[in-house]
């Protein structure tokens, strides 16, 4: 009997390290095959090229990170991100608007569309992925409406036969392109988000309180919780962070693309639902979430470098999101 106890001991022990450890002995195990497979995947240059390709992916996947916390699914990130990045380069190109005006009116266009998405859930109580569905529709089609269908770029065509009037300013491309003590700014924006966030979420009453509301939300407005006030916040923060990450993506690229958000909607839902397993949290975290960025990005570089096409990679994404969702519940499932 007592071996038949330690056995199941042994059993629980190395359940509990698989999911506690599992996401991460992933990403180190896909870092040793590309490195072997590839002698340049683990060049510094590369590494640079890895960090500065997720910054953008890990800013919306933060967002979707606090819409999960509170017990929901924001899935208008990919629009907001298209919005934000439409307007930053209208207003520079269109309206020969300075650096101030071009990032402001984006990042309060975002925290409109959070409260619009809040008002939809929360008050008309329509189910978040209906209602934020909603949101990626109409979204998506005011961007397309404001720009007629086409990208904004220096000296473009007017409707009236002339050009453009202004351009997307160096300052602002800075955010996207420039480094500072030889790092990409994007980077160093996406590490300071990842840790205020980080510390924000873990040692602020306002972040635990977001926990206690998506936890249990009835036991939490039983307790006197305002929870229909953090959920607001919460829908307002991830637009806000969708809105950071088309600022950063139209800066990077220099013009702003339609659409330009609908790539990284699945990428930042997958990021963030593989950070779930990070240490065994079992919860959105910011930490998971940019080890989540990391493992997708590893993947789709290595991938890339490997000349695997870009319509199969798609099937090694929804495989490594399948063995991080497994690493999730399947423990829960157990108990």
């Amino acid at each position: 009997m007592e071996a038949v106890l330690q056995g199941e001991k042994t059993k629980q022990t190395r359940g509990s390290l698989a999911q506690r450890y599992g996401a991460l002995l992933a990403i180190l195990a896909v870092i040793a095959f590309f490195s072997i497979v590839n002698e340049n995947f683990l060049s510094y240059a590369n590494l640079v090229d890895i960090l500065r390709s997720i910054s953008i992916v890990t800013l919306v996947a933060i967002g979707v990170t606090f819409s999960l916390i509170v017990g929901g699914f924001d899935l208008s990130v990919g629009s907001t991100v298209s919005v934000a990045t439409v307007l930053s380069a209208s207003l520079m190109v269109w309206y020969r608007q300075e650096l101030l005006v071009a990032l402001v009116v984006p990042l309060l266009a975002g925290l409109v569309i959070g409260l619009i998405n809040a008002l939809l859930v929360v008050k008309v109580r329509i189910p978040d992925i209906l209602a934020t569905l909603v949101s990626l529709y109409v979204f998506q089609g005011i961007h397309l409406s404001y720009t007629q269908g086409f990208s904004i770029y220096n000296n473009m065509p007017m409707a009236d036969g002339s050009s453009a009037p202004g351009i997307i300013i160096p300052t602002f491309l800075f955010i996207g392109q420039g480094e500072m003590w030889g790092i990409p700014v994007p980077v160093i924006l996406m590490a300071l988000a990842v840790a205020g966030v980080h510390v924000f979420l873990n040692y602020t009453r306002f972040g635990r309180m977001l926990y206690v509301t998506g936890g249990n939300l009835e036991a939490a407005r039983l307790s006197g919780v305002p929870v229909n006030k953090y959920r607001t916040m919460a829908y307002m923060l991830s637009a806000l962070f969708a809105s950071i990450g088309g600022i950063v993506l139209t800066a990077r690229i220099g013009t702003g693309q339609v659409m330009a958000g609908s790539p990284l909607l699945m990428d930042a839902v997958a990021a963030a639902f593989i950070g779930f397993s990070i240490f065994g949290q079992g919860k959105p975290n910011a930490f998971g979430t940019f080890c989540g960025a990391i493992l997708m990005g590893v993947l789709m570089n290595g991938l890339t470098m490997m000349n695997v096409p870009y319509y199969a990679q798609d099937i090694v994404k929804g495989l490594v999101l399948a063995g991080a969702l497994t690493l999730t519940y399947l423990p829960r499932l157990k108990k």
